[in-house]
């Protein structure tokens, strides 16, 4: 994928707004449990970062996805994992969907303040019976009149403490679970929405994550995006963009943190030489280090398929599926290396080491990418790579 000058004045006002607006704070937001996502967007929204590829009618940029992707990467520059998903949810999974399918009304009572700042989103798919299992979600959306009345809930929300408005997925109908759902734009501040807890992760800690209830919540009908009964497959298309996003955040920091896995085992000395001296550590180091690359050259693959109206999902499942596989294997050898200091909490590996977690679960659990990735293969019971 090349690059152009334009692409590069970007990421140097994306480098310029981390340097200054976020990684000064990282340590702080961290130990308060949350970043302060109003204050924070609605810088990024008046740079233009929050709507790089979204339409200029609304208040973006009208850049084609490869700047999307960049930008994803260079999110990665954040000391830490939970802003960088905070923002990523804003920009590329909870209004890909509402940019793409949403009317023009609806694009200018949520998209457009979105992309400012001015509002903070947040997706709503996962539920405590259903996480990967999109076709389960149990949170109903009846017809009463010209309005939807949802029940329910929703669980782990990444900005749900803090959102204006939730993008929610909810059945819509009793037919097909492929078919029954539809996706509609929620304010949280509707009678009946009820964020009932912040929740305590093991990792990206500086991002608010909440468990939210439903009960009887009234909203128009005018609120849903595109077609009743086509939330699924809207869905599906935004887990598209969220998998490649994810993939692409993941790139900087496991190269941050072998290189600064490098750093402290020339310093550390053991046996009388430093770790680093010893084969087996600069190797695989640097075994490391090719396959980070190697994941580039992917999550760029899949990019350049996107920008061709080509289908990505395998590539963007496979791409995901290594970001997560791979920081686990990054965060763990390289805690390794640190010996006694990679389990303290004061030391980046083990940041890392817990905030590269969520990756294989989040967005998809390897297990579901691998069934995407074998389906597209024919390897499935029942299938072959012709049907």
């Amino acid at each position: 994928m090349l690059f152009t000058a334009e692409h590069d004045e970007v990421r140097r006002t994306i480098q310029k707004f981390i340097a200054a607006e976020v990684n000064p704070h990282v340590d702080a937001w961290e130990e308060a449990g949350r970043f302060p996502a109003h204050d924070l967007f609605r810088k990024m929204g008046d740079l233009g970062l929050l709507g790089l590829n979204k339409p200029v009618e609304h208040g973006g940029m009208g850049l084609d996805y490869s700047y999307a992707i960049l930008m994803a990467e260079e999110l990665g520059g954040i000391t830490c994992g939970g802003v960088p998903m905070g923002i990523g949810v804003q920009t590329d999974m909870a209004t890909p969907a509402l940019a793409r399918f949403g009317d023009d009304a609806l694009k200018r009572e949520f998209l457009a303040p979105s992309i400012s700042g001015d509002y903070v989103a947040c997706i709503g798919v996962s539920e405590p019976g259903a996480g990967s299992d999109v076709a389960s979600v149990k949170t109903t959306a009846r017809s009463d009149g010209d309005d939807y009345v949802i029940t329910g809930g929703k669980m782990w929300i990444t900005n749900g403490a803090q959102a204006d408005w939730i993008c929610l997925l909810a059945n819509t109908g009793e037919g097909a679970p492929h078919r029954n759902k539809s996706l509609i734009c929620v304010p949280m501040k509707e009678k009946g929405v009820t964020v009932a807890r912040t929740l305590d992760k093991l990792g990206m800690r500086s991002s608010d994550t909440a468990q939210i209830f439903f009960d009887e919540v009234r909203v128009p009908k005018r609120n849903r995006i595109g077609e009743e009964g086509k939330g699924f497959t809207y869905q599906m298309m935004q887990f598209q963009e969220e998998r490649l996003w994810g993939a692409a955040a993941k790139l900087k920091p496991a190269e941050r943190i072998i290189d600064q896995t490098i750093e402290y085992t020339r310093g550390r000395k053991a046996f009388g030489k430093s770790i680093l001296d010893n084969q087996v550590v600069h190797f695989r180091l640097a075994e490391l280090k090719t396959e980070v690359e190697l994941l580039r050259s992917l999550v760029y693959r899949a990019t350049e398929r996107m920008l061709a109206g080509e289908d990505m999902t395998t590539l963007a499942s496979m791409a995901k599926l290594k970001a997560g596989r791979l920081g686990r294997e990054v965060g763990d050898s390289c805690m390794q290396y640190w010996g006694g200091m990679g389990y303290m909490n004061e030391t980046p590996v083990t940041r890392y080491y817990r905030d590269s977690r969520l990756t294989s679960i989040a967005g998809g659990a390897d297990e579901v990418m691998l069934s995407i990735i074998s389906k597209a293969m024919g390897t499935l019971p029942g299938m072959s790579n012709r049907s």
